[in-house]
C-alpha cells in the first residue's frame, strides 16, 4: 500500500486512526507487565491473592485443620491436619468420604467445623447470600467413626438453614430456619423445635437487618457450656418502618421486596435474651429494662458454669454499656459494670473470661485511650492492665506463661508509636507486669494474628503499603517462625514488574498542632517541576480509615494505575476515623459527622498546595465510596473554589436517611440535633456546587438506599447544577454483582477522571 493510500484509510477510517496513534504515542500494548490496566486488576485477576484454608484451630491443641486439593478426586478438597513444630501431615477426611449416597461428587466444603473430640464433622454447602454473606445453605454432618454422612434438617428445602453449630459434648447440633431455632440429635436425628413463633416479623436465634449491619450479629444463639440449655436473641420488627427495593429488570413488571429498616429517629425492633431448654419447653426471659425498643443488647454469653448469661446493654444513645448478668433458672437479673462516655461507648466484641469466670477482660476508653481491663464479674471493679499514652486497638486472645503452666498472658495488638501501623504486645492479666511488643522490630508495617485456642502459637500476616502480605505460622511468645503458609511470590513478582510509581506515607499540618496521617503515589519518572492533576481517596467516616501502612489489594492497584496514568493519587485520614491516636481524635467529631471532618480535609488540601507545588491546584479531584461518597459531595458542596471534580458513589446525602444504630451513635437523636444532621448532610450545600460531579450507584442498595441518590439528585436540579450520574441496577451497596460491574464501574471512574482532570 502507497503512502497516500494508507493517508486516505486513516481519514475513512478515523477510529482505526485513533487506535494506531494512541498505539505509537503509548509504545505499549495492553499485555505490558509493566503497565496496570482496569482488566487486568479486575477481570483478568493478574493480581489475585494467594489463599488457604479456611483453617481451623483444634481445641485440644494439637494442632490445625485445613482444605487442600484432593490428589485422588476431581476439584474436591480434602481436610488435613497438621502439626505446628513438626509439620507433620494426615488427611483427616478425604474427599472421597463426602460423597452423599447417590451422587457422584462430594459436597463442595464452604466452611467447615469440628465437634471438640473430633469425631463429627459440621460441613457447610450450597450456600446462598442473606444480606452481605452466604450464611444460608446445606449442612452435612459426617461421623468418622462410621463413615456415616447425612444432612441436617429433615425434609426440608435446600439451602433453608443457617448458623449450625455443634453442642459442647457433639451429641446435638443447633441451627436456625425460617427464624426458629432448632436443635437436632446426632443419634437419632430427631429434630427438636425449640421455637414456634418465628416469622416475618419476629426472629429467633438470629438478627434484624440493622443489628447485622451495624453490629455484625448473625448467629443470633449461644450453647451453654454444659450442652442443656441455649441462650438466644429474639426480634420483633412489628413497627419498625419498612423500605421497599423495587427490581424492574428480571420480570416483565416490577418485583418489589420489603424489609424493616429503622430510620434515625424511627422504631427499632423489640429486643429481648433468652434461655430455652435443648429439650424444648418455655423459654425464660431477661428484661433489662422496660423498653425493649429503646436499647440494644449487641454481645451475650454464658458464664463458664453454665448458671448465668452475661450481655451487653446500651441504651439507645449508645453513651452507656452496662454489663448485665442474667440468672439462668430465675430468669433474675443486675448490672455487674458498667461503661460510660459522653460521646459514645464501643461494644466490646472479644470477650474472653478469666479464672473460670470470675473475671473477665474489658476495652474501654476511660482515662482517654482505648485500654484493656480486668473486672470482677461480681464487684465490678476493674484493674488496667495496658498503662501508657496509647490505644489498644483490638484484644487477639490469652497464651500461656513461660513454662505453659497457667493462662496469664493476654495478646493485643497495639501501635504506640505509628497509628499507620499495627504490631503485637502482651500483658500480664493481674496488671502487675508491663507491657511487651512481641511482633519484630525488624519488620515494621501492619501485622494480624489468629491465636490457637492454647495461646502457644498462631498465623502471622504480615503486609506494607505497595507490598503483598505473607501469612506464617509462628510460636509465641518468641515469634519463631515455623512455616510459610501463603508467601504470595507470584504477585509480589508481579508488583515488583510494575513501573514503579514512588510512594510514601506522611503526615499534613493543619495548624492548632493537629497533624493527619496521609499516603501518596506519584507518576513514574515524577518530575517536581511539572504540574500534576491530584486524586484524592477519602473514607473519613469514624468506622474506618484509610491510611494504614498495609497491602490495599484491589484499591491500592487502581490508585497506583491512575499514578501510571499521570496523576498524583492522595489518601488524607481527618479527626474522628478509626485510628489509634486517643479518645479526644476520635470522638472530636460527634455530634458534626461530615462537619469537621470535611474541614479538616479541606485544610490538608490546602497545606499540600502549598507544601507541594507541583500539585496544579485547578485539577484537584475527590472521590469515594459510602461515608467516603458523602466525605466527597460535602467536600465539593462546602470548599467549591477548593476541588474541581467529586466521584461519589453508594452515599447517604441526607443523615437522616441512614439507620438508627450507626447514625445516632456518632449524631444523637435528631430532634435533639436537628442542626447538626443539617449541617453535616451534603444535600443542604448542594446548591454550592461549581465543579464536576459524577453520582454511582446501586439501585438495590439494601444499605444506603438509592433514595439518597434521588433525592440529591432533585436538589442538584431545582438549582440547576449539572451533573453525571451512572446507575447499576439491582446492585447492592458493594456494587459487585452481575458479570462484568466491578470492571464497568472502576473503568466509569478512570474515563471520567480523565475527562475532567485532564493530564
Amino acid at each position: 500500500m502507497s503512502s497516500s493510500q494508507s493517508f486516505i484509510m486513516t481519514l475513512r477510517y478515523p477510529i482505526v486512526y485513533f487506535l494506531l496513534i494512541t498505539a505509537v504515542c503509548l509504545g505499549e500494548t495492553p499485555e505490558d507487565p509493566s503497565v496496570l490496566s482496569v482488566e487486568r486488576v479486575f477481570k483478568k485477576k493478574d493480581f489475585k491473592q494467594e489463599t488457604w484454608g479456611p483453617a481451623r484451630w483444634l481445641e485440644n491443641g494439637s494442632g490445625y485443620t485445613t482444605l487442600e486439593p484432593s490428589p485422588t478426586v476431581g476439584d474436591a478438597k480434602d481436610i488435613v491436619q497438621y502439626s505446628p513444630e513438626s509439620g507433620q501431615r494426615e488427611v483427616l477426611v478425604p474427599a472421597s468420604v463426602l460423597i452423599p449416597v447417590g451422587e457422584t461428587k462430594p459436597l463442595e466444603t464452604q466452611d467447615y467445623a469440628w465437634s471438640a473430640d473430633l469425631k463429627k464433622l459440621l460441613i457447610f454447602t450450597k450456600t446462598k447470600r442473606v444480606w452481605r454473606q452466604q450464611t444460608r445453605g446445606d449442612y452435612w454432618v459426617l461421623d468418622r467413626g462410621s463413615g456415616s454422612l447425612k444432612k441436617l434438617g429433615g425434609n426440608v428445602a435446600p439451602s433453608t438453614l443457617m448458623f449450625a453449630s455443634f453442642a459442647p459434648d457433639g451429641r446435638r447440633v443447633a441451627y436456625v430456619r425460617e427464624n426458629n431455632l432448632y436443635v437436632q440429635s446426632l443419634e437419632s436425628f430427631r429434630i427438636t423445635a425449640l421455637t414456634r413463633d418465628g416469622s416475618a416479623s419476629r426472629i429467633n436465634g438470629t438478627a434484624d437487618w440493622v443489628y447485622e449491619e451495624e453490629f455484625g450479629l448473625r448467629k443470633g444463639y449461644r450453647w451453654s457450656p454444659d450442652g442443656l440449655s441455649i441462650a438466644y436473641w429474639q426480634f420483633d420488627t412489628t413497627g419498625v418502618p419498612t423500605y421497599s427495593l423495587i427490581n424492574n429488570t428480571d420480570k416483565l413488571y416490577p418485583e418489589v421486596s420489603t424489609y424493616s429498616y429503622p430510620k434515625v429517629g424511627e422504631t427499632n425492633s423489640s429486643v429481648r435474651v433468652g434461655i430455652v431448654k435443648v429439650s424444648g419447653g418455655r423459654t425464660r426471659w431477661f428484661k433489662p429494662n422496660s423498653d425493649a425498643r429503646n436499647h440494644y443488647i449487641p454481645e451475650m454469653e454464658w458464664a463458664p458454669d453454665s448458671k448465668s448469661v452475661t450481655f451487653q446493654h446500651l441504651n439507645r444513645l449508645q453513651n452507656t454499656n452496662q454489663v448485665i448478668r442474667g440468672d439462668a433458672r430465675s430468669g433474675v437479673s443486675r448490672p455487674v459494670f458498667q461503661d460510660r462516655d459522653d460521646a459514645w461507648v464501643d461494644v466490646v466484641d472479644a470477650w474472653h473470661w478469666l479464672e473460670t469466670g470470675k473475671r473477665f477482660l474489658w476495652l474501654s476508653e476511660r482515662d482517654g485511650w482505648n485500654h484493656l481491663y480486668s473486672v470482677d464479674a461480681e464487684t465490678g471493679h476493674v484493674t488496667l492492665l495496658t498503662p501508657g499514652t496509647f490505644d489498644v486497638i483490638r484484644m487477639v486472645g490469652l497464651g500461656p506463661d513461660l513454662v505453659g503452666a497457667t493462662r496469664r498472658w493476654v495478646y493485643f495488638i497495639a501501635s504506640p508509636d505509628n497509628p499507620t501501623q499495627r504490631y503485637l504486645y502482651r500483658a500480664t492479666i493481674d496488671g502487675q507486669g508491663g507491657v511487651e511488643r512481641v511482633s519484630p522490630k525488624d519488620q515494621p508495617g501492619t501485622h494480624a494474628y489468629d491465636l490457637s485456642k492454647d495461646g502457644r502459637w498462631a498465623f502471622h500476616t504480615h503486609s506494607r503499603f505497595g507490598q503483598p502480605p505473607i501469612v506464617d505460622l509462628v510460636s509465641l511468645p518468641d515469634h519463631r517462625s515455623i512455616r510459610k503458609v501463603a508467601e504470595n511470590l507470584e504477585l509480589t513478582k508481579r508488583v515488583a514488574d510494575l513501573k514503579p510509581c514512588p510512594g510514601e506515607l506522611f503526615r499534613v499540618d493543619i495548624g492548632e498542632g493537629v497533624h493527619l496521617d496521609a499516603w501518596c503515589l506519584k507518576p513514574p519518572q515524577f518530575d517536581p517541576a511539572k504540574r500534576y492533576p491530584l486524586l484524592l481517596y477519602v473514607y473519613g467516616e469514624p468506622a474506618g480509615s484509610t491510611v494504614v501502612d498495609a497491602w490495599g489489594s484491589e484499591n491500592y492497584l487502581w490508585h497506583r494505575l491512575m499514578a501510571q496514568q499521570g496523576y498524583v493519587v492522595m489518601s488524607i485520614d481527618n479527626r474522628g476515623t478509626a485510628t489509634p491516636r486517643g479518645r479526644a481524635w476520635r470522638k472530636s467529631i460527634y455530634r458534626q459527622i461530615g462537619v469537621l471532618a470535611s474541614a479538616d480535609q479541606a485544610a490538608a488540601l490546602r497545606q499540600i498546595l502549598l507544601d507541594r507545588p507541583y500539585i496544579d491546584p485547578a485539577r484537584v479531584g475527590i472521590w469515594g465510596w459510602s461515608g467516603g461518597g458523602s466525605m466527597s459531595l460535602n467536600a465539593i458542596f462546602r470548599y467549591p473554589d477548593l476541588y474541581r471534580t467529586a466521584m461519589a458513589i453508594a452515599f447517604v446525602s441526607d443523615q437522616r436517611l441512614y439507620d438508627t444504630i450507626y447514625q445516632e451513635r456518632y449524631m444523637g437523636l435528631p430532634k435533639d440535633n436537628a442542626e447538626g444532621f443539617k449541617a453535616g448532610s451534603p444535600i443542604t450545600h448542594a446548591h454550592q456546587l461549581k465543579g464536576n460531579l459524577l453520582l454511582i450507584y446501586g439501585t438495590g442498595d439494601d444499605n444506603c438506599h438509592f433514595q439518597n441518590c434521588e433525592r440529591l439528585a432533585n436538589e442538584l436540579i431545582k438549582h440547576g447544577r449539572p451533573f453525571s450520574q451512572v446507575l447499576y441496577p439491582n446492585r447492592t451497596h458493594s456494587i459487585s454483582e452481575g458479570e462484568n460491574t466491578r470492571p464497568h464501574l472502576y473503568q466509569t471512574l478512570q474515563r471520567y477522571t480523565e475527562e475532567m482532570l485532564p493530564r
